[in-house]
């Protein structure tokens, strides 16, 4: 008995570990989905809801998803450049953390906390708008965000979540590796965000991402289609690096950081900034 006490103790050492110097990052992408739902639900909810004046005033679909793409993409801005996204890395995203993860970028451990963290903070930022908007969020249209697949049906959905999960996450890595880019991949991710809003909604939805995806569903007990924004955005990402690495086989991948600021430490490469390291 005493023997297998001393083996669970040892199993979940690391995982206390990592809790115990990390969880503020954990708090942080926690708080970055959260954030990120929150301004999806606001935003969304002022643009399509029929009794919002500003949908009255657009009654152009395109021009009202142009808006939500472009505040959605300064939204993804503000957060990756916040002093906490440079500390957590921004990743916002299960399909971004286990990429990095399969890269060795990102320990086990941090990883897995990573993404419960995502999923509850996307989850609990849906829940606030919820709480403040009622039946302009919950109900059709806005139906608390959620990602469904449009009238190309999911095989359609699937290959449109696929390559734009792809084509962020090779993004990522041209960006970060490169020296003169890498302060401007923020930027790029909310160009890439606003436009994948602006174009590729009506496919798919457009997530990229399945805490993003489960955030809305677990509410709204909607689930048509969640496989699609599970698998997709997951294989996408997982599918980037073959593709980094083909096209340049020279460049490596130095951290899983969205933006690697030398005033926050790093998790993931165990960078620390010099006022710390002096203590």
């Amino acid at each position: 008995m005493v023997a297998q006490v001393h083996r669970v103790q040892q199993r979940s050492a690391p995982a206390l570990q990592a809790l115990s110097r990390h969880w503020p990052e954990y708090l942080m992408e926690a708080w970055g989905l959260g954030t990120f739902m929150v301004s999806a639900g606001l935003c969304v909810t002022l643009l399509e809801y029929p009794g919002s004046p500003v949908h009255q005033a657009l009654p152009n679909p395109v021009a009202r998803r142009v808006l939500i793409g472009l505040a959605m993409g300064l939204t993804a801005v503000a957060i990756i450049y916040s002093p906490w996204g440079k500390r957590s890395g921004a990743h916002l995203n299960p399909a971004v953390t286990l990429t990095f993860l399969r890269l060795g970028k990102v320990a086990s451990w941090d990883a897995l906390f990573y993404i419960l963290a995502q999923f509850a903070g996307g989850v609990l930022g849906v829940l606030l708008v919820a709480a403040l908007l009622r039946d302009a969020f919950t109900m059709a249209p806005v139906a608390y965000v959620a990602t469904q697949p449009g009238a190309g049906g999911a095989g359609v959905a699937f290959a449109a979540e696929f390559a734009m999960s792809c084509g962020m996450m090779l993004m990522v890595l041209f960006a970060t590796n490169n020296e003169r880019l890498a302060k401007y991949t923020g930027c790029f991710a909310g160009l890439l965000v606003a436009a994948y809003i602006s174009l590729e909604a009506p496919l798919s939805g457009m997530s990229i991402n399945p805490a993003r995806s489960f955030a809305s569903a677990a509410p709204a007990a909607s689930w048509d289609g969640i496989w699609i924004y599970f698998t997709a955005p997951v294989a996408g990402m997982l599918a980037a690096p073959l593709l980094y690495r083909m096209l340049d086989a020279r460049r490596g991948v130095h951290c899983a950081k969205l933006i690697h600021s030398a005033d926050q430490r790093c998790i993931h490469c165990h960078y620390e900034p010099p006022a710390r390291q002096e203590h």
